[in-house]
Order: structure tokens, then C-alpha cells, then sequence
């Protein structure tokens, strides 16, 4: 029965080749875009989990009352780590390293400038990276040594072997190579092309063997001996700042490695989410998708009712039981939703490397991978199953006696069953018409938001080799000022568009010493304000012209927290240390573009400047300028690579995680419009050869095209408004449950509602249109003159 059942399927589908074509192509489009976003969410759900520990390892988090509110995040004190070795029961290890920074490394004359992270010796206990040269034991105990990736140690060496080879680390150390170990997967939170010893850290920054629990230098990992020590751990965390700070608002916890990546958005002390609400949106567009060819198969397949109406009737008529019907029918789906499996595979392959392209990482289809396959097929026979239960027991409830007398009809029941398919498929392609649209104004009304400086034509050059004495940097601003490449040159200690550091160390008049208050610490040379567009509302910018060693700059934010009537000439203390404020800048964006300004203070401090900014100047050539800016760079540090990024691009790498929501439920939207409309054509279809008679018999009595084109098209519009209207609830609450996560949002207009039904009705009305311009323009005679 099996064999029949499979010759009379094929047959049906080669006698039927359109459709065929639409169903598999339906189908594939359906199954490929969900197995695409699976592989996606598979990637970032596998964060941190390469590590054989990874359900007891946990990262340490602090918690900090200030400025009235509690924020949260990954840095601490040095001595935490220690601490919690020594104190704390039930932990295993405990480790503190610094967050990944570019470093340059060199062997012979190949030289690199490469993510760097020092740790502790314990770092390697708790996160088992897997060793190809070397061993972990005794790792990062010697101060000169140095564990390089796979990809480093073939960059620096080629072919030899780099084991007990020294390599010079900047222009100073010379360090040996102890070990080699993976390539660090992308899907990692600590990702770096070499290891550094902590002891390494500490001698070139001796301040940091001190015990101070005011400074947050790094990351601080741990990894219980046990799951069941949770509870214990945590109730001794909370209190270990207050044990060692006289004055102190502040707690630690844990929170889990697998976590790190996915819940990064906290409130109030308490994790609320973060990447894995996106991941919860492609999930669910994911499986929208695949069920949204489902129903465009079934009123495909409803459609043809009519033309298989007489095949179940002469089956039954010679003995075919309803069971066996269903059956054929349902082998059918299945086989089409195999023959879509394998389109969807080859889709699959062509657009990963856009995919990749476009998120930034490498996913690929692992052959060797039973996962995968099994994934691929489970939800191929698993959407052949869903797209063919509603056509197979609907096409085999035909009463033989009827359809073979020609009155076969579809019902009502069946007929509504079929609208509200449709209309499903609009309510959902509606939805991501309204999200996306408010997607992107909401991107671009915090990207045309003042930022408080002039971004364009402004870059940056961080400090090293030669650079780091103040006599070089005064030699390389006079240089690149003398030619005419720059207009303006000024220094800072950071890149403007990173996170830095934060104090609660400022006083000043009327400060209850009981209030922490967090501030905002930088430093910078002179003429900031000129080379980077920022605004002085009061007073002046640091000036060789005075003696601003004990002067500082404040912005707008930090004059209403003091709550100072006349901040230029107060006195403000920092670290018990006076300084007089001598300017008031205007509030400028150096974090997140997405909340307010924070408070911050600026000190004219030429040691502790890590970044060149200068301004192009903007009547000469941009290649031009920047070939000038490399040449006298290479020449006073040619040991260094000249790196420099335009502060515009570190500001647009700030909306990745929009743009990417925003593009991709785009494509995947207009999958689904592209998949809605075959399901509109199928309804279009079925209701032509519906009314082909009564509208011949109109045609005949004088009926126009126009009123012929009305009457098919008005049921249409009617379920696309329909849609809409059931849409539009639904979509709000959603937009305005992801808007409420930004301090600065658009207020939801009517636009992107307008912008979904109006785009809606024309796509149906183009897809419709088409199939009633054929039916239009049909001969009557050739409907009627059987009867």
C-alpha cells in the first residue's frame, strides 16, 4: 500500500508542477529561515559553556548604592580573589585577571598587536583550556613567561617550535613560551591571542599589590567545589566589601559564567535580561516563519479541493477506507517537506556566509555533526506533518456519492478555516512590518541625538612605544599640527567612546559624607574642548597659559549633582587632594547613547593620557591627511603598528545590537510578507475556481472588469484589514515593552501602523490582482458550456 500510496503522490506532483514549485518553495524558505536562526540562537545560547566546570564557575559582580540608584557590574578590587580563597568555604578556585587589551608582541620581525589577558596562576584551574603544547600545571607561575593561542604561536614562529622560545612583549619584556593551547572559540566571553602571568601586572604596576578595595581592576572568577555551597557563598559575598572598607555601600555576588553573556542587563542589583530577550524574539520568529508556510501549504492544498474532490470519490467508490486517504494525503505533505528539506539545505549553504557577515562570526553547517542532521529532518517531517493534517482530513471527509454527482462544495466551516489561516499570516507579517519600522526610527533618533561634540573628522591614535614620555607627544602634536593634516590635537585617557573608570572619592561644600556618590574620572591635555567640538558653557579649558595642575573641568551632570550655584572658582576635593573647577563643560556622550550623562570630572594630568585625538582638517584630502598621520608616526615609534580609528565608527559600533534586530527581522519579515502572499494566492486560487461560474454568468449579463475586479478583491481587503486591526494591539505592546528599556525612545506614532497597512494591502492587492486579471479576462464560454 506503502509503494501506491508513493507512486500516486509523485505522480500528483509532477502532474502538478506549479504547484509543486510554490508548496516546496514555500517550504523550504520556511524551513531554511528557522534552521538559520536556530544555528544562531545555538551559538550565543553555547557562550561559555566549552569549559568542562562551567555549571559551577561563577563571575563576581558588584553591586553599588550611588547617585540613588544601585548599579551593577563585573569589576573588582584585586585582594577579592584572595579573600575569597582564604575566607570563604566551598570554593574550589578563585582567580582575578584583567578584561582582554591589545598589546603588541614580536619574534625576530614579525611583530603584532594582539588581545592580551594576565591572570592568576588558579585562572587555568577554574577554565580548562585545552592544551596543545605544554601543561596547565605550573602555568603562569614565572614571571616572564607567556601561553599563546594556536593561530599566535603559527603567526609568530611558522614552522618552528615555540616551546622555551622567548618573544618580546611591547618593547621591553622578553618573555618565554610555556605552553600553546586552543584558539579561543568566538562564543567566549574572555577571548585572547595570548596569557599573561598576574605577576607580570603587578611589577609593572606596583600599586596594584596593594590591598586597596576602593579600586575595580578586572574580573574576578570562582568555581565552588559544589553547586549545594550556592546559598553559603553567596550570604559570606554579601557582606566581604564591608568587612574590608570602613564606609562602604557596596555588595558582591555571584552570578553565573553560562550567564554572562546572555543576562548582562541588571536593575536595581538584580539581573532583568539582556541578549537573551533577542534571542527570545528569533526564537519565536524562528518557529513564526516555519508555521506560517504551514498554513501557506494548507490553503494551497485546500485550493485544488475541487480538481481532488472526484480522485477521493471514485477511491472511495472502489474500497479506499478513509484511514488509507489520509495516509496518501499525508505522505504527500511529507514528501513535499523532504524535497523542501533538501532546497532548504542549499538555501542554508548560500546564505551563511551573509548571515556571517552581517553578525560578525563564523556559523556553519558541522556535517559530521548527528545534532544538526537530526534537526534538519525532525523539523522537516515535523512541519510535513503540521502543513498536511488540516488538508489530509479535510480532502478524505468527501462523501464519495456527492462529488462524483458534481455537487461537491466546499463548506463554510472549511471556507472560514481558511480565512482565519490567512489572516493569521498577515497579523504576524504586520507585526514585524510595525517592529522593524519602529526599530529603526528608534535607531535613528538616538543616532541623530546631540552627543555634546563633532564626531566627524575626528580620530584616535592610542599611546605607545616611543609615544609614552611627554616631550615625544609635545613633539608629535607639533609635527602633525606643521603638516596641515590636522587642524587640532589634544590627548585623553581613553578612547572617547569606551567605558573608564568611576569614583565615589569627590568632595566638595554641603556633601553629606555619608552619600556615595559615583563620578566620572578622566584625564586630557590641552585644547580638549577645541579639537573635539565640546561646548565650554563657564569659564575655560586647560591652557598652557596657566598652571592647571590642581584645576579641573567638570560637565553639566556633575555641576547639579553638587548642586553648585557658581561652579567656576569652587573647590572641590578629590582623594582629600583641593582642586579649583575652572570650567563648565557642556554634557557630552562618552558611554552608552542610550541613558543620561553621568557626572564627570576632568583632570589636566599628561601621565595619564592614553589617547591622541586630533581633527582632520577638512579642506584637505582624508588619504591624504591619514598618509601624513602614519608617516610621521612610523617615524617617531616603528616599532609600533600606527592603529587609528574615527571616533564615528566606535560611535556606530554602539548600535550593533539595533542594527542587527533591525536587519534581520527585516529579511526574515519579508520572508514571511513573501510566504503570506503564496498563502493569499492559494486563498485567491480557491476562490476563482470557486466563482468561476458566477462570474462568467456576470461577464455575460454585462458585468464590467471593474465591478468583476471589486467583487474578488473586496473579501481580500477586508481580512488583510482584519489583520491589521488584530495586529496593531499586539505590536504595540511589544514595541513598547523593548522601548521601555532605553531612557531616551521615540514616542509610538502612527506612522509605522499607516506604514503596515498600507504596505500590507498593496502587497495583497498585487498578489490578488494578478489571479483576478486572469480570471477577468477568462472566456465565459469555456466555464459554461458543459452545462
Amino acid at each position: 500500500m506503502f509503494k501506491l500510496n508513493l507512486k500516486i503522490a509523485l505522480r500528483n506532483l509532477w502532474k502538478n508542477k506549479a504547484f509543486t514549485a510554490i508548496n516546496v518553495g514555500g517550504l523550504a524558505i520556511g524551513i531554511a529561515s528557522c534552521m538559520v536562526l536556530l544555528l544562531y540562537v545555538a551559538y550565543e545560547w553555547g557562550y561559555d559553556k566549552q569549559f568542562s566546570n562551567y555549571e559551577k564557575t561563577y563571575v563576581v559582580y558588584h553591586n553599588m548604592d550611588a547617585n540613588g540608584e544601585i548599579s551593577s557590574w563585573p569589576w573588582t578590587p584585586v585582594p577579592m580573589a584572595r579573600e575569597i580563597r582564604d575566607k570563604i568555604a566551598g570554593v574550589a578556585y578563585s582567580s582575578h585577571s584583567t578584561y582582554p587589551e591589545n598589546i603588541l608582541i614580536g619574534y625576530k620581525h614579525n611583530n603584532f598587536k594582539k588581545m592580551a589577558l594576565f591572570a592568576e596562576p588558579s585562572f587555568l584551574k577554574i577554565l580548562d583550556y585545552k592544551f596543545i603544547r605544554g601543561s596547565a600545571a605550573g602555568a603562569l607561575k614565572d614571571v616572564n613567561t607567556v601561553i599563546l593561542t594556536e593561530t599566535l604561536a603559527k603567526s609568530l614562529f611558522g614552522n618552528e617550535d615555540p616551546i622555551n622560545k622567548t618573544v618580546k612583549l611591547g618593547d621591553k619584556d622578553g618573555l618565554k613560551v610555556e605552553g600553546i593551547i586552543e584558539d579561543i572559540p568566538q562564543n567566549n566571553s574572555f577571548r585572547f591571542d595570548y596569557l599573561l602571568p598576574w605577576a607580570l601586572k603587578e611589577r609593572q604596576n606596583p600599586w596594584l599589590k596593594e590591598l586597596n578595595w576602593k579600586s575595580n581592576n578586572g574580573l574576578t572568577i570562582i568555581q565552588l567545589k559544589d553547586n549545594s555551597f550556592f546559598d553559603q557563598v553567596s550570604r559570606e559575598m554579601k557582606g566581604i566589601y564591608k568587612r574590608n572598607r570602613k564606609v562602604s555601600t557596596s555588595e558582591a555576588f555571584l552570578q553565573p559564567l553560562a550567564k554572562l553573556h546572555l543576562y548582562d542587563k541588571f536593575e536595581n542589583g538584580k539581573p532583568i535580561g539582556g541578549k537573551i530577550e533577542q534571542l527570545r524574539i528569533f526564537l519565536v520568529l524562528a518557529f513564526c516563519i516555519l508555521l506560517i508556510a504551514c498554513v501557506n501549504f494548507m490553503n494551497l492544498s485546500t485550493a485544488r479541493s475541487e480538481k481532488r474532490s472526484r480522485e477521493v470519490g471514485v477511491r472511495k467508490a472502489i474500497g479506499s477506507s478513509r484511514n488509507s486517504l489520509i495516509g496518501q494525503f499525508m505522505l504527500e505533505s511529507i514528501l513535499l517537506a523532504i524535497i523542501g528539506m533538501g532546497v532548504a539545505f542549499m538555501l542554508i549553504e548560500l546564505v551563511l556566509p551573509y548571515f556571517n557577515g552581517l553578525l560578525h562570526i563564523h556559523l556553519a553547517i558541522a556535517y559530521k555533526d548527528w545534532r544538526f542532521w537530526s534537526t534538519l529532518l525532525g523539523l522537516s517531517l515535523l512541519t510535513g506533518f503540521i502543513a498536511g493534517s488540516y488538508p489530509a482530513f479535510y480532502l478524505s471527509s468527501f462523501e464519495a456519492v456527492k462529488v462524483l454527482k458534481g455537487l461537491n462544495k466546499t463548506g463554510n466551516s472549511s471556507f472560514s478555516i481558511r480565512k482565519v489561516l490567512v489572516v493569521f499570516q498577515f497579523v504576524f507579517a504586520s507585526c514585524l512590518i510595525i517592529c522593524t519600522s519602529v526599530i529603526y526610527l528608534q535607531l535613528n533618533y538616538v543616532k541623530n541625538k546631540p552627543i555634546g561634540y563633532n564626531r566627524i573628522g575626528l580620530m584616535e591614535i592610542p599611546i605607545q612605544g616611543n609615544l609614552q614620555t611627554q616631550s615625544q607627544l609635545l613633539l608629535v602634536r607639533e609635527q602633525l599640527l606643521k603638516s596641515g593634516a590636522v587642524t587640532d590635537v589634544t590627548y585623553f585617557s581613553q578612547p572617547l567612546n569606551e567605558l573608564a573608570n568611576n569614583t565615589t572619592d569627590f568632595s566638595w561644600p554641603g556633601k553629606n559624607p555619608n552619600e556615595m556618590i559615583l563620578i566620572n574620572d578622566r584625564y586630557s591635555g590641552y585644547d580638549f574642548s577645541k579639537t573635539t567640538g565640546t561646548k565650554i558653557l563657564a569659564g575655560r579649558d586647560f591652557s598652557p597659559r596657566f598652571a592647571d595642575s590642581t584645576s579641573i573641568l567638570v560637565n553639566e551632570a556633575a555641576v547639579k549633582t553638587m548642586g553648585l550655584k557658581q561652579p567656576v572658582g569652587a573647590m572641590i576635593r578629590y582623594v582629600n587632594k583641593p582642586y579649583t573647577i575652572i570650567g563648565v563643560m557642556e554634557d557630552f556622550v562618552t558611554e552608552s547613547p542610550y541613558k543620561r550623562v553621568d557626572p564627570m570630572a576632568i583632570f589636566y594630568q599628561m601621565g595619564r593620557v592614553s589617547s591622541i585625538i586630533v581633527r582632520l582638517n577638512p579642506g584637505d584630502n582624508i588619504s591624504s591627511s591619514i598618509g601624513k598621520i602614519d608617516e610621521i608616526f612610523k617615524k617617531i615609534s616603528p616599532d609600533f603598528p600606527v592603529e587609528r580609528r574615527f571616533v564615528s565608527d566606535d560611535f556606530e559600533d554602539k548600535f550593533q545590537s539595533e542594527k542587527l534586530l533591525g536587519t534581520l527581522s527585516n529579511w526574515f519579515g519579508g520572508f514571511s510578507v513573501f510566504i503570506s502572499c503564496l498563502g493569499l494566492l492559494g486563498l485567491s486560487l480557491f476562490i476563482a475556481e470557486q466563482r468561476k461560474k458566477e462570474i462568467s454568468i456576470r461577464k455575460i449579463l454585462g458585468a464590467s472588469t471593474i465591478n468583476i475586479m471589486v467583487l474578488l478583491n473586496k473579501d481580500f481587503v477586508k481580512l488583510v484589514v482584519i489583520a491589521n486591526l488584530v495586529a496593531f494591539p499586539l505590536a504595540y505592546v511589544m514595541i513598547n515593552k523593548w522601548l521601555s528599556g532605553y531612557e531616551f525612545r521615540i514616542t509610538i506614532s502612527i506612522l509605522p501602523f499607516a506604514i503596515a497597512i498600507g504596505l500590507s494591502l498593496m502587497i495583497a492587492l498585487l498578489t490578488v490582482g494578478m489571479q483576478s486579471v486572469k480570471v477577468v479576462k477568462s472566456n465565459p464560454v469555456d466555464t459554461l458550456k458543459y452545462e
